[in-house]
């Protein structure tokens, strides 16, 4: 049984969608905690499943290392064999990633390489891309270039805002992440080897 823990900073759509799957006895994964960078809407959905949740706040660039600090501290004590970045916005220090890799993963509203970074969606539409998608990588010191476990097309549509094509990247963020976790789990995705390549 994956132990995980689900880093969000909104309101967590993919991590309904991970506690949800997780209530099926088959399911291999269990979500142990859920940790933020800030009050997050989805922290509400710890107390609606039971899962315990922490925040360690950001407070600003020149505190980033002593924060990844007391971030990983709060990870670390709930042992977990995966970390999840879903809807994670803060970009984590080097020595963070250096402690969790390769067992740290990240969905992002784009087909990677395509629109890295925090405005995947917008930067899509501002380009005039006709199409774009949704992606689970590894991460690493990059932002979002890490390697790719899993990834989809999703069309932009005639008339789309930000919002109505974010809506549509969303359910297939949440099926690559719940069938990712069950690969993961299964043996049939090896990160240590993804991380080498």
């Amino acid at each position: 049984m994956l132990k995980l823990v689900v880093l969000i900073s909104g309101g967590g759509s993919n991590l309904r969608a991970l506690l949800e799957a997780s209530e099926d006895a088959e399911f291999p994964a269990r979500v142990v905690a859920i940790g933020a960078d800030r009050d997050a809407d989805g922290l509400v959905l710890g107390e609606e499943f039971g899962i315990p949740s922490f925040t360690v706040p950001f407070r600003g660039s020149a505190e980033r290392e002593e924060w990844g600090d007391h971030l990983l501290e709060q990870i670390l004590q709930w042992e977990p064999d995966l970390v999840i970045l879903s809807g994670f916005m803060r970009l984590l220090p080097p020595r963070v990633i250096a402690a969790l890799a390769p067992n740290l993963i990240n969905t992002h509203p784009a087909y990677l390489p395509e629109f890295p970074g925090a405005h995947g969606v917008r930067d899509a539409l501002a380009a005039g891309a006709t199409q774009t998608g949704a992606s689970l990588i590894v991460v690493d010191e990059s932002v979002d270039g890490g390697p790719v476990i899993a990834q989809e097309r999703v069309p932009v549509l005639a008339g789309d805002t930000e919002t109505s094509l974010h809506d549509r990247i969303k359910p297939v963020e949440r099926r690559l992440l719940i069938q990712a976790v069950l690969d993961i789990a299964n043996g049939h995705i090896d990160l240590q080897e993804l991380h080498r390549s």
